[in-house]
């Protein structure tokens, strides 16, 4: 192993190894939440509100929004994870000492993306368990699945990382969520399929990127979209490696990481 490469992978252990232990280390307050309020989605949307809806989609309405409500939890908590932890190593200045050392830029960025990933894969793993117990999910396609949610954790992921460059103080870290993040996600076709809209509305709406990931997972799932899979897959590539490296030349330049 090169003298390069070793340290480079010590060091992404560990950032890994730090990112994983510091959300299970408080799983009350980062894995318990997104379970209880997950479960709230499934009793008031799907049984109590989905009773009166009926089919769509040719399934009942709680399978139909099953695969939304999961995929926003990924999206929720793979953008949290990262926002919050990379802003607070900037807040408590232990970013510098990361950036001074003889460690890759891509070594720290993948580091923390990875731990925003596995965060929204762990919450998203949950939700599905939860979601067991208030219906049945069979996998129409396996490998579409896991691909599609593991390339949704990672743009999320790096979109968290580029709001916590930019961010000077705590509120700018839950700006984007409260007024971006949580009006895509829910105009993001998790309650409903946009062929109820009208044609102008559809049309709009096919501009939002959650719509492409959510249908993407929704048809991985049960087989059904509203959208075409190769564009939605096509859109997701596209966007991990713009995201990246956008992210990546951040992280060189040093922009933001000095408070």
């Amino acid at each position: 192993m090169s003298s390069e490469l070793r340290p480079n992978l010590v060091a992404l252990n560990t950032i890994i190894y730090r990112e994983v232990r510091r959300f299970m280390r408080i799983w009350p307050q980062t894995l318990l939440p997104p379970a209880i309020t997950m479960v709230l989605y499934f009793v008031i949307f799907g049984n109590l509100i989905g009773r009166q809806i009926g089919d769509m989609g040719g399934f009942t309405y709680m399978e139909y929004i099953v695969p939304g409500l999961i995929m926003m939890s990924v999206i929720t908590n793979s953008y949290g994870n990262v926002v919050s932890s990379f802003f607070g190593a900037k807040f408590q200045r232990s970013i510098e000492e990361l950036m001074v050392s003889p460690v890759s830029p891509h070594t720290i960025l993948i580091g923390f993306t990875v731990g925003g990933i596995l965060r929204g894969l762990m919450v998203g793993l949950i939700v599905t368990l939860l979601s067991l117990f208030f219906t049945h999910l069979q996998v129409h396609h396996l490998l579409l699945t896991i691909v599609v949610v593991v390339l949704t954790a990672t743009i999320f992921s790096l979109l968290g990382f580029i709001n916590a460059v930019f961010a000077r103080n705590f509120d700018d870290i839950s700006i984007i969520p409260t007024f971006v993040l949580t009006p895509l996600t829910y105009l993001g076709g998790v309650f409903y399929s946009i062929t109820l809209l009208p044609p102008f509305w559809q049309s709009v709406s096919l501009a939002n990127p959650v719509l492409h990931m959510v249908n993407a997972f929704r048809y991985g799932i049960l087989g059904v979209s509203d959208i075409k899979i190769s564009v939605a897959l096509t859109f997701m590539v596209v966007a991990t490696v713009v995201l990246y490296f956008a992210c990546a030349k951040l992280l060189v330049s040093g922009r933001g990481m000095r408070q």
